[in-house]
């Protein structure tokens, strides 16, 4: 009963276990809307939340509170978990809609202001529109009123036409009441007026530096004016307008400078990425073989340790047989206290090295109690080499050169500041622009006669109707409108686009000696770390000697104090001086590993080196199973 219920339990823990860790997202790429394409637009993408679990590997790594934990574990585990590498993934993906922003061109939009369409009419039209014709204005207020265009948002270099297609529609009813200050024209004292205004407009920009618009207008206007030859009226016109730039801001390589430095920036953040990858795994490997060390040092501690308590158990013995003094055995039990101290210290290390590389695999931190409970236990060891088999120094240093992504991104700056720099070399040109237009006006509505004395006046027939015949004027092109012309604008002096194009190109020179200055450092960091791994073996291969040499001179000492050649002092010192040596040939160990790594990291190969896949890494799930120690 108690074994079935015990089950019961562990079947209730693994299934909360993983329906928690089904509750985080599989990724963090944001997903755009799937609607209708007229829909779609205007609907935001969906950002998955944040990922701040740890995942399922590291809890199947932990046995009975402890993590067994192999090289290629800890990689996959920071692959996972390493919050440095999840705050880059979203590098990437920012600087994708950066592109797609730069792809609409154009600054920051303003917004229009719909309400400049109340209370219009069209010129000609009704007793207003007559008014405003003739450049007459009422006290009771202008008849049309004037809109805002977009704000303008500056920026260095000509700013790029804004590429993504817009419509617009506006649709108005006004009533409206004004007193009338010339009752001779309108017959009454106070105009009342009802309005139906509307309108649709389409612009497109293009790369080369222009734009087009077309627009089409629609007026109702209905008065109670007995002047009104036509009333209700109903007044259309349809019109195409075009300008484009002919000096500053022509061209299709300065208005696309701001998508292709996007496009560069992409690849940026894809390379600054693999960078982050490179220097996290080196931080892993770092922190696993200390770990590694940080074990056989105490291993080193505990053979001190006992290798003192048995000297002191033997000045004991001695002492009672009367061979040796009870100075003898307190020399010795302080050799035994000091061992004990030197034990205590490397465990305490231990446990700073555990939380350090606990950091680097999870998530969550000390956050996570079974994790911090958990005792970190290393299945790998430091493995030297006999020869390290370099190639000749040269073509390590072009390995470089051609692996190495943090320079590659300093190559992609440098390309993306030149192409930015169009803008300033073109900035400084004159504006001139070339515009156009063609409009196309109708007009129709319900006629009435007028008389005045002896004068009866009546409204041409061609004009009765509604809509359609105001807009089979525009098809016919009766009362057509052309217009073209040029516009051109030079500041004296332009020291403002001097400046700078001054500033820019300064800026990209400075960009330029510093990229070569990387380029040369880097046969400095080659070279430094070629000599850095060379010297570590030398100091590996001394410090094995030297280990060899005082546990032979500690064999012989031992003999000759049991033989009554030697005191207890001369053996506690040679303990001292193998414990010491056993402690050069750790830190000797750690040495050739970090120059192994650091070299590797500085020829860009540490990824290639530990079979880690920068595919896996941006997608956060390593795709190699881990087998726990102990389940083999």
């Amino acid at each position: 009963m108690r074994r079935e219920m015990l089950h019961r339990i562990i079947a209730t823990g693994l299934c909360v276990a993983v329906s928690a860790w089904a509750q985080q997202p599989e990724n963090i790429q944001p997903v755009r809307p799937s609607a209708s394409i007229f829909i779609r637009p205007y609907l935001p993408a969906t950002v998955p939340p944040v990922r701040l679990r740890n995942s399922s590997r590291l809890r199947d790594l932990i046995r009975a509170g402890i993590l067994y934990l192999s090289v290629p574990d800890a990689i996959a585990l920071a692959l996972e978990n390493d919050i440095d590498i999840e705050i880059a993934r979203y590098n990437p993906f920012a600087a994708a809609w950066q592109l797609e922003r730069s792809r609409a061109g154009g600054a920051l939009p303003g917004v229009p202001s719909g309400a400049s369409q109340a209370g219009s009419v069209a010129a000609g039209q009704g007793v207003a529109g007559s008014q405003a014709a003739a450049g007459v204005v009422g006290s009771g207020g202008s008849s049309t009123t004037g809109g805002v265009g977009n704000a303008t948002v500056s920026q260095v270099g000509p700013i790029a036409q804004t590429l993504d297609p817009s419509i617009q529609q506006s649709s108005t009813f006004t009533h409206k009441t004004t007193p009338q200050f010339d009752v001779v024209q309108s017959l009454i004292p106070v105009l009342i007026s009802n309005a139906r205004v509307y309108t649709f407009t389409y612009q497109q920009g293009f790369l080369t530096g222009g734009a087009v618009t077309a627009s089409y207008s629609d007026h109702y206007l209905n008065e109670n004016a007995p002047t009104d030859v036509l009333n209700p009226s109903v007044a259309t016109n349809v019109s195409i307008s075009f300008q484009h730039n002919l000096l500053r801001g022509f061209g299709i390589a300065v208005n696309a400078r701001n998508i292709n430095v996007a496009k560069i920036n992409e690849g940026i953040s894809d390379l600054n990425f693999h960078t982050q990858v490179v220097g996290t795994v080196a931080q892993v490997l770092n922190a696993y073989y200390a770990l590694v060390a940080g074990y056989e040092d105490i291993k080193a501690k505990q053979s001190a340790v006992e290798l003192a308590r048995a000297l002191y158990s033997n000045n004991q013995r001695q002492v009672e047989l009367g061979a040796m003094t009870p100075l003898d055995v307190t020399i010795a039990a302080s050799q035994v206290a000091s061992t004990s101290r030197d034990l205590v210290d490397s465990e305490a290390n231990i446990a700073q090295q555990e939380l350090q590389l606990k950091n680097l695999i999870s998530r969550t931190g000390l956050a996570d109690a079974e994790l911090t409970r958990a005792r970190i236990v290393p299945t790998d060891r430091i493995e030297i080499p006999a020869h390290d088999d370099l190639p000749p120094l040269q073509d390590l240093v072009q390995k470089a050169l051609a692996t190495r992504t943090d320079l590659a991104a300093q190559r992609e700056n440098e390309r993306a500041s030149e192409i930015s720099s169009l803008g300033t070399a073109n900035g400084i040109l004159p504006t001139a622009q070339a515009f156009g237009a063609e409009s196309v006006a109708g007009l129709a509505g319900v006629p009435h006669t007028l008389k005045f004395g002896e004068f009866t006046l009546a409204p041409d027939p061609y004009f009765f109707g509604g809509t359609g015949i105001a807009l089979s004027q525009i098809f016919r092109r009766n009362f057509p409108t052309q217009r073209i012309g040029a516009f051109v604008a030079a500041p004296l002096n332009n020291r403002q686009a001097q400046a700078d194009f001054g500033i820019d190109q300064l800026q990209l020179r400075q960009t330029q000696i510093e990229n070569q200055k990387s380029a040369n450092q880097v046969g400095v960091d080659v070279l430094n770390s070629v000599t850095a791994l060379r010297q570590a073996r030398i100091r590996y291969q001394a410090a094995l000697k030297n280990r060899e040499l005082d546990q032979q001179l500690l064999d012989a000492e031992q003999k000759k104090l049991s033989l009554g050649a030697s005191i207890p002092f001369n053996v506690i010192q040679q303990q001292r001086d193998l414990s010491a040596a056993q402690s050069s040939v750790i830190a000797a160990e750690v040495s050739y590993s970090n120059a192994r790594v650091a070299l590797d990291q500085t020829l860009g190969t540490i990824l290639e080196t530990n079979h880690v896949s920068i595919g896996e890494a941006q997608s956060g799930r390593v795709e190699r199973t881990s087998t726990p120690a102990g389940t083999h």
